[in-house]
């Protein structure tokens, strides 16, 4: 290095210093905008809500002093790559959506989705019947596998939920197109369906749960994967299930439960 430019350097040191104690402010501010968000805003709109409370401050200085201090947003921007389900060998299964979308019986949806941790992802898969929108079975998983999916199916049918006959939807997902999940499906009598590859109503009906799940408990990450699987069965046990009415005329504005039982009443009475 020069002499020049290090004497150049050592004589901003003054500079640089109040610079720093200059962003002191805003920093707390920032940091407090931050967690009033549950730690999910960005530099966008902690740079807005930061002007909406009168300060003077630029968006880059404000992206600049949340690089600085370790500060990020959560988002929602996933990494775009071939739909899933078409590596080599994977099995995929017919699409039967007038089977799935006629009568009052037990319809079965699955898909899984990955919930962050400060231990590591928590992979949530769940079972959802269409017919009155329950959660029949929603097993956790420290990893990506088949067997959670196996497991969820296992007791949604375990449960009596679900009669023989009726086809189990899915996306082709790798999980999904799995051989022991086609097994369990054989067993138990439940013909395999799944959606066409790059279709995005193939599995609306479940992935609308995992964002109703976002929109009521929010998108952060939980700072143990046992927190995050208590906060997602409490969730379902008791805001899902019994508190949240569908809001659906033709249903009455009712809750899931009140759903379900109504169900039971009108084919006890139709036996």
């Amino acid at each position: 290095m020069a002499r020049s430019s290090c004497c150049i350097w050592l004589a901003g040191e003054q500079a640089r210093a109040a610079r720093r104690a200059a962003d002191d402010a805003p920093a707390h501010e920032v940091t407090v905008v931050h967690s009033a968000s549950r730690c999910t805003s960005g530099v966008p709109c902690t740079h807005a809500e930061l002007r909406r409370l009168e300060w003077r401050v630029d968006r880059k200085r404000v992206e600049r002093i949340m690089r600085e201090r370790g500060i990020a947003g959560v988002t929602r921007r996933k990494r775009r790559g071939r739909p899933s389900g078409e590596e080599g060998g994977a099995r995929r299964g017919p699409d039967r959506p007038r089977r799935r979308g006629r009568g009052p019986g037990p319809k079965p949806v699955g898909d899984i989705a990955c919930l962050p941790t400060a231990e590591g992802r928590l992979y949530r898969v769940a079972w959802l019947d269409l017919a009155t929108r329950e959660i029949v079975g929603c097993p956790m998983a420290d990893r990506h596998r088949a067997l959670p999916v196996v497991d969820a199916l296992t007791m949604a049918a375990g449960g009596g939920r679900l009669q023989p006959g009726y086809s189990a939807h899915s996306d082709r997902g790798s999980e999904h197109a799995s051989d022991e999940l086609h097994r369990e499906t054989g067993r138990s009598g439940l013909p395999q369906s799944m959606g066409r590859t790059g279709s995005c109503f193939d599995d609306a009906a479940a992935e609308s749960f995992f964002a109703l799940r976002e929109e009521e408990i929010g998108t952060r990450h939980w700072p143990d994967r046992a927190t995050a699987r208590a906060e997602i069965f409490a969730f379902i046990g008791t805001f899902y299930h019994r508190g949240r009415p569908r809001r659906h005329p033709a249903r009455g504005c009712l809750t899931l439960l009140e759903i379900r039982q109504r169900h039971e009443q009108e084919h006890a009475l139709a036996a």
